[in-house]
């Protein structure tokens, strides 16, 4: 079920970033030391601490990605040619590999995961911008559709750029970052850059700053040229004159967010997916299966949801009890729990027709309604 979830999030990843005109592709997980020799990063005391670094069985030297900035400009420079054949805009879903010091929290921080990454060429720094600003914005629809809070915040390049990045934080207290907020305001800023203070004025407002802990879910950059003057890679302008790639890279941690979501969306009982991101829409529970009747009943609303093309879990479990049924439906999260059983059975319970006992993930709230009804709330 968790990777139902990861093709989630994926598939609304991709529905915003086609919308900025990216193309997806896929690009390889090893990656060859003279590549990475031409930007100078595989000798960088900083990479070398995080990146897998190995010789194969004939000694030539290799790296398993943990970013795909080299690579990306390689294969521009075999294709881009021309100020004609900009921009170019492309993106893959892949396994990252991270040699993390601090690996802990899971899928929050591992040195093994799943990413987004994102790559622009532009034939111009004002080019570049505009797409920045693009991409954030399809950022904030992309959190958005999972009802997550992206606060926009300045931050380091790190090992990547010394030009300007910014990073999407969720607030969480199982954070590992800490970011300052205004109370009054949508103003954020990373510690590390940030020349305000906790417990001074807000810049915008005026309002209070505190710090608080977050979760970092993505991470925009602008790198400039010089990853295209390190590596030779230009283009040729209207006037036929030699000039170096702008270059853009955009990440979100996929795995990542799976961690971020079950963090924001959980209670005592279990987790509560966001209805984009469920590996469900129903959890269809049948109880006292045992009774063809009910059976058959529970069979047929299953198949009905099917044939609506809505996701259902049908836990048709025998000799497992209603409380123990109930109590894994709350620990998967699924928003609509459905339940068939005699009480719910006409022609066990007495009632004039069958009905279906919903209860929404996360409130107390139990309705009795008829297949019927159900199919029509769920086509709203």
């Amino acid at each position: 079920m968790g990777w139902r979830v990861v093709s989630k999030i994926n598939d609304i990843i991709r529905e915003e970033l086609n919308v900025t005109g990216a193309l997806e592709m896929l690009m390889p997980l090893l990656h060859p030391r003279d590549i990475w020799d031409q930007t100078g990063r595989w000798s960088d005391p900083d990479v070398k601490e995080i990146m897998y670094q190995f010789k194969d069985i004939r000694g030539k030297e290799l790296g398993l990605s943990f970013t795909h900035e080299e690579i990306v400009m390689n294969l521009l420079g075999k294709y881009i040619h021309s100020y004609k054949d900009l921009p170019v805009k492309i993106y893959h879903f892949s396994t990252k590999f991270r040699n993390e010091p601090r690996a802990k929290s899971g899928i929050l921080r591992g040195r093994e995961f799943l990413m987004k990454d994102l790559y622009s060429a532009h034939v111009s720094k004002e080019d570049l911008q505009q797409y920045f600003q693009q991409v954030k914005e399809a950022y904030l629809r992309i959190f958005k559709k999972m009802e997550l809070e992206a606060r926009v915040v300045d931050a380091s390049g790190g090992i990547f750029t010394d030009s300007f990045t910014q990073e999407f934080q969720v607030v969480s207290p199982v954070g590992e970052d800490n970011i300052l907020i205004c109370e009054s305001c949508d103003f954020a800023a990373n510690i590390e850059v940030s020349q305000v203070k906790e417990g001074e004025k807000c810049p915008r407002c005026k309002g209070e700053i505190k710090m608080v802990n977050s979760i970092e879910a993505g991470h925009i950059f602008t790198l400039g040229t010089k990853y295209a003057k390190n590596m030779g890679v230009f283009f040729l302008d209207e006037q036929n004159k030699k000039q170096d790639l702008w270059f853009g890279s955009y990440g979100i941690g996929v795995s990542r967010l799976v961690g971020v979501l079950v963090e924001i969306f959980h209670d005592d009982k279990g987790i509560i997916w966001p209805e984009s991101v469920a590996p469900y829409i129903i959890h269809l529970v049948g109880l006292g299966l045992e009774e063809q009747g009910v059976k058959n009943k529970a069979e047929e609303v299953y198949q009905k949801l099917q044939d609506k093309g809505v996701e259902v879990l049908y836990d048709d479990r025998i000799g497992v009890s209603a409380g123990e049924k109930f109590a894994d439906a709350d620990l998967i999260g699924i928003p609509l729990r459905v339940v068939v059983s005699r009480k719910t059975h006409s022609a066990s319970s007495g009632q004039a027709e069958d009905k279906l006992e919903i209860k929404r993930r996360g409130e107390e709230k139990v309705e009795l309604v008829t297949l019927e009804e159900l199919l029509k709330e769920i086509e709203k």
